[in-house]
């Protein structure tokens, strides 16, 4: 069964950075994609960025693109999304989920994707 487990959230100033990890582990297919959505209160979840670890595709939401930055690192299972110039507009609970097996470029709906972290509050706050 796929885990995944989320940190690096917390308060920051307007214009600040934040690192989020997502640790992933219990994959049985080759290839999987890796979303991260956010959740505010009152507000739908959207999708903010994804990617899989087996292509060089990436996808941002249009409000985060140039602030946001999706990576991976393959050998500990943990993708990132650094996350700077934050805006209050940004405040949610953010979480990673998992679409697997993944047969092509990772999709931005959180309909497609399987498995959920518990998620991690990003406030962005003076």
């Amino acid at each position: 069964q796929v885990q995944l487990v989320e940190s690096g959230g917390g308060l920051v100033q307007p214009g600040g950075s934040l690192r989020l990890s997502c640790a992933a582990s219990g994959f049985t297919s080759a290839c999987y994609a890796i979303g991260w959505f956010r959740q505010a209160p009152g507000k739908e979840r959207e999708g903010v960025s994804c990617m899989s670890n087996c292509d060089s595709y990436t996808w941002y939401r249009d409000s985060v693109k140039g602030r946001f930055t999706i990576s991976r690192d393959n050998a500990k299972n943990t993708i990132y999304l650094q996350m700077n110039s934050l805006k209050p507009g940004d405040t949610a609970v953010y979480y990673c989920a998992t679409d697997s097996p993944l047969y092509g470029f990772c999709p931005s709906s959180a309909d497609e994707y399987d498995d959920w972290g518990q998620g991690t509050q990003v406030t962005v706050s003076s």
